[in-house]
């Protein structure tokens, strides 16, 4: 698979040091902030992969693949917990789904091919366009009262595996703001998001292990560009701090709570923004 680092004992126990508290730090901050995937795990797994070292031109490959890795189990989960309550609109799933998938995979072929550099532009990009629908946005906002029958659905569709994939999260932001736009309620919707968080994160963790099968560089214990030490040591530290974070977020009021993440995106988006102008 490529050359990886050396394993020392003081690197190995570096490096997993340092992923146990970046799983902390996810589980606090999607806990407070009521959002997980890769709005917070893609640049807390960056800036721990800038610490150990990982070279710069796979370093951004590495979160997003990782962070994806991560997403697949809780949003199995979270699938599995609203389908069995009833909230999921399965049909719409269905209906999305296929297209999803597809442009998961146009995605991959991309990520294959383009820099660090253009990654972090995806992120800043669409980063920047959450931090606004999370500022600005408002629940009253309607574009019609049903879901339309026609084909830019599932133009939509694509366009949210892409992106999602190139930013690695679960598509939840984008489902979410679709589904109530069109008249459904934010509990439907965010459970009929959840159904397509292992249609992103599954064929997209394999697909960026298998687009970095044998790059040079990579972490130890990696399939591709996918750190499955970081995963293992991520999940279940994050699951166990997530009950702090929600502590800490209980009688915030949800607008609050969105700005809140709104400014978060804004300090990454601004962090790798001077890393792209410094030429990094």
């Amino acid at each position: 698979m490529g050359t990886e680092f050396a394993i020392s004992g003081s690197s190995l126990a570096v490096l997993v040091g340092a992923l146990v508290l970046a799983g902390a730090l996810v589980g606090i901050m999607s806990g407070l902030l009521g959002i997980g995937g890769g709005g917070i795990l893609v640049p807390v797994l960056y800036e721990t992969f800038t610490a150990l070292g990982v070279d710069p031109a796979i370093r951004m490959h590495m979160a997003l693949a990782t962070s994806l890795a991560v997403i697949v189990p809780t949003s199995l989960r979270s699938f599995s917990a609203h389908k069995a309550k009833g909230a999921v609109d399965v049909a719409l799933v269905k209906r999305m789904g296929p297209w999803v998938v597809l442009g998961v995979v146009l995605g991959i072929v991309t990520a294959s091919y383009v820099s660090s550099t253009a990654l972090k532009w995806f992120w800043v990009v669409f980063g920047t366009v959450m931090a606004a629908k999370l500022w600005f946005g408002r629940d009253s906002w309607r574009l019609g009262s049903q879901i339309p029958k026609s084909r830019a659905v599932e133009v939509y569709a694509f366009f949210v595996g892409y992106v999602s994939v190139l930013i690695s999260i679960g598509g939840a932001a984008f489902i979410v703001a679709f589904m109530t736009l069109y008249g459904r309620s934010v509990l439907q919707a965010v459970a009929t998001s959840s159904g397509f968080g292992p249609l992103i994160s599954i064929p997209g963790a394999i697909g960026f292990a298998w687009a970095g099968w044998g790059v040079e560089g990579t972490l130890p214990f990696s399939l591709g560009y996918v750190s499955v030490l970081g995963a293992a040591l991520i999940i279940p530290m994050s699951v166990l701090m997530a009950p702090i974070g929600v502590r800490l977020a209980h009688g915030i009021p949800k607008r609050r709570l969105e700005q809140a993440f709104a400014l978060f995106l804004c300090v990454i988006v601004a962090r790798f923004a001077s890393i792209l102008m410094s030429g990094s």
